[in-house]
């Protein structure tokens, strides 16, 4: 069942339509098509458009004069049909709008085309006495639930069917039996081999690989292991394997570079020139000069420890003293120093062992090695302390050069440690290796021997050699079957060959007469089937139309209706449609018809179609609100679970689907439809350019509705302005305005050039105000009750 149109853009009035968002009920809940749809629309909003969608869901095509084409059509259980998936639905679908017409019913637009010929099954006494034959020998299907027992060939393979179902049972029996046994013996937990992986070898063993395992076991050439090989086996895998021990990094010291720069900066001259003789005797009055002289530069005129001035030339002096030379040594010396430290600090994470992940058999080396490494580190710390107290010692002394010593260098033996650790690394690991092949072939062969005791113990041979048997009973009772559901296909194929032996498509003509005549009462407008010979002689038949036995030319408009819309009716009884229940779209069948003939449209869809209920779903669209009228008599038509009602509206160049309004559902007269526009050209706003279409309209729509009401309230007046002038009373500008608007927006003969100024909106939005205000004025009642047959709610009385 068709659900929604869930999007159209680009085809032709529909542009970005979202069915989500548009189509919601007072509760903002979605609505969606029904079995039943009735759908109102004005010409040209759109209608034709929706039917064209939906019969490219029946033929697989779409025009190619739509420029780029978008929709998404929502059909209950399958993908989302569109323009690229037209046919997917797999859904059987008959529309019935111009465009059937056209390919069906050329002779409507070319008078000397035919009408496409259709099938109905017809008569023949001797191919059908062959059909019957055939049929008692095919025989009836059991069908339990009406108490119907097979017979002839469906017998016979109800029989063979209880003789493959009961072979094919044992097989299956016997089959799964044995796979238990091989699933239990896989997989269950606890005694399964997949649980045993400590002994077995495999977390994710299954039946497949059991089964692998079986057919290596029952190789000739393969021998189980005996019971001590199994113990010595089990000793084996007692003994762990550790993870691979990761390496470490070699260390890389740098001592002897340390060790050239620190005795460079302990050994530096520095220039004793415009130097203070007695600071660089001194050094601890040198360096308490040096921290007074930063606390005092450019901050303090007098010292602060004799409150005397510093004179210019003693900050000369001092500036010279320490200069910059000077200074750039205690900086570098600071830094030396600062990387001494460092060292000093990581020289413990360097080469760390951890015993623990080796093998117990290399614990003796590894012991000696940690005791050497840490030996190593011990006197490398040492030396680097005493790089550190000799830059030190400078840095307190910074004028004078001072002794230095080289340290001893201790990289290599460090060096040497990581070598013998990488030598025991290396061999721990490769004996890790060789351990876990081991343990690996060990575990395999004794999961080969526990599945060799268990082929012995299930007696595997001879359980296959019985299933094996049991396979080849039941493929013998299967191919029995196949062979009477191949006489049984062969035998209804015979039947359809028959049958189509008997299409008739004289029969679809009479048909559609029988339409004309009993519906519309036509009986002197016919469809006639006419017998041709085709080019390679074989037989051809056309539809023509006859009016009292001669072909028919100049078709009016209504018979040309009338005469495609029986023609699509009757179609639904041909061969391709016939008992298939399906989705059926009528677009305004209507057209061109006198009120009789709207009825017996109706009269003639709800006896053909809702009658026999031969439908899946059903659309029809009218822009006729008599049609509409009689649509709501329908069977199903007033259940709100059988039937929805949509209304296709157009504002400029762009349609879109609503629900349709309760004053056109529930009051089905233009007479309501009409009030309701006045109304709402009394309350939009004047600013709202979207709404504008209903002041261009405002003229046809006001003549109409006071013509029918100043009818029935004045009946025995004699002019329209008479009518006017006592509806409206001494309000003169209402009745002439009104007038106005009648005659002059309403027409354009005679006027041609108001077509050339804009609407007076304002003056429209009066007019429909003064309009309204006298109907309440004069019959409050009745004006209440035309405000609920649109909708709105009762106005409170002044």
């Amino acid at each position: 069942m068709i659900t929604k149109f869930k999007t159209i853009n680009n085809l032709a009035v529909f542009k970005n339509f979202d069915w989500n968002s548009t189509i919601r009920d007072k509760g903002n809940n979605v609505v969606i098509f029904k079995p039943i749809n009735i759908i109102y629309g004005r010409n040209y909003s759109g209608k034709t458009t929706l039917s064209r969608i939906v019969r490219a869901l029946e033929t697989g095509n779409l025009s190619d004069k739509y420029e780029n084409p978008q929709f998404e059509v929502s059909i209950t259980d399958v993908a989302d049909s569109t323009p690229n998936n037209l046919t997917g639905h797999g859904k059987k679908i008959r529309v019935f709008n111009e465009d059937f017409v056209k390919a069906n019913l050329r002779f409507i637009v070319n008078p000397d085309e035919s009408i496409a010929p259709f099938a109905i099954i017809g008569g023949n006494a001797t191919i059908e006495a062959e059909i019957q034959e055939l049929k008692n020998e095919l025989g009836e299907k059991e069908n339990i639930e009406e108490g119907i027992d097979a017979t002839g060939f469906y017998l016979e393979l109800k029989n063979v069917s209880a003789t493959a179902k009961t072979a094919l049972l044992a097989f299956q029996t016997a089959n799964r039996s044995l796979n238990d046994q091989l699933s239990s013996k896989a997989t269950n937990n606890p005694n399964g081999i997949k649980y045993k992986s400590d002994k077995y070898g495999d977390q994710n063993y299954n039946i497949n690989k059991l089964k692998n395992d079986i057919e290596t076991v029952l190789e000739a050439s393969f021998q189980p292991l005996t019971d001590d090989e199994v113990t010595q086996k089990l000793n084996l895998l007692q003994e762990r394997a550790n993870p691979d021990i990761p390496e470490i990094s070699k260390p890389n010291l740098k001592l002897a570079s340390l060790n050239l720069k620190a005795k460079e900066l302990v050994t530096k001259s520095i220039s004793s020139s415009n130097k203070i003789d007695q600071l660089l005797k001194d050094a601890i009055l040198n360096r308490w000069v040096k921290e007074g002289r930063q606390l005092h530069k450019e901050k303090l005129e007098k010292c602060s420890f004799c409150g005397n001035d510093i004179s210019l030339e003693r900050w000369k002096e001092l500036d010279s003293h320490f200069d910059e030379e000077s200074e750039k040594l205690e900086k570098e010396i600071d830094l030396l120093i600062s990387e001494t430290k460092n060292s000093i600090q990581n020289i413990d994470s360097k080469l760390q062992i951890n015993k623990n992940v080796f093998y117990s058999k290399f614990h003796s080396d590894l012991d000696t090695l940690i005791t050497n490494r840490q030996q190593t580190i011990n006197n490398i710390k040492i030396e680097l302390n005493t790089v550190k107290e000799k830059l030190q010692e400078r840095k307190d002394d910074l004028l004078n050069p001072k002794n230095y010593n080289d340290i001893t260098d201790y990289s290599q033996q460090l060096e040497d440690c990581w070598t013998a650790f990488e030598t025991l690394r290396t061999q721990a690991n490769e004996y890790s290796n060789s351990l876990g092949t081991e343990q690996t072939e060990a575990k395999r062969l004794l999961r080969l021997r526990e599945v060799s005791d268990f082929t012995t113990n299930i007696q595997y041979g001879n359980t296959i050699a019985g299933i094996q048997s049991l396979k080849a009973t039941s493929d013998i009772e299967i191919q029995n079957k196949q062979v009477v559901e191949e006489k049984i296909k062969q035998q209804i194929d015979q039947i359809e060959d028959k049958e189509r032996l008997m299409k008739d498509e004289e029969k679809g003509a009479l048909k559609v007469n029988e339409y004309l005549n009993n519906f519309f009462g036509h009986d002197f407008l016919s469809l006639q089937a006419l017998e041709e010979t085709d080019d390679f002689g074989g037989k051809k038949i056309k539809f023509e139309i006859v009016r009292n036995g001669v072909k028919a030319h100049h078709l009016s408009e209504g018979e040309s209706s009338l005469i495609a819309f029986c023609y699509f009716m009757a179609k639904l009884e041909d061969v391709e449609t016939k008992g298939s229940k399906p989705i059926i779209w009528i677009d305004d069948p209507i057209s061109s018809l006198d009120s009789n003939h709207i009825f017996f449209v109706y009269s003639l869809i709800n006896a053909e179609i809702f009658s026999k209920q031969e439908f899946e779903q059903i659309f029809i669209s009218t822009h006729n609100l008599d049609f509409l009228k009689y649509l709501k008599r329908l069977p199903g038509a007033l259940n709100k679970n059988q039937c929805s009602y949509f209304l296709i509206s157009r504002e400029n160049e762009i349609s879109k689907i609503n629900i349709m309004p309760r004053y056109l559902k529930d009051y089905v007269t233009e007479f309501n439809f009409l009030f309701h526009q006045i109304y709402k050209c009394s309350v939009v706003d004047a600013e709202d350019e979207n709404q504008h279409n209903l002041y261009y309209n405002f003229g046809n729509n006001t003549r109409k509705f006071l013509e029918a009401f100043l009818y029935y309230k004045y009946p025995n007046a004699n002019s329209d302005i008479e009518k006017l002038t006592k509806f409206f009373g001494n309000n003169r500008q209402a009745s002439a305005m009104t007038d106005r608007i009648n005659n002059e927006f309403s027409h354009l003969e005679g006027l041609f050039e108001r077509s050339m100024t804009p609407i007076d909106i304002p003056e429209m939005k009066k007019t429909a105000k003064f309009i309204l205000d006298k109907i309440k004025e004069k019959d409050n009642e009745q004006y209440n009750a035309l405000l609920l047959s649109i909708g709105i709610e009762m106005e409170n009385e002044v």
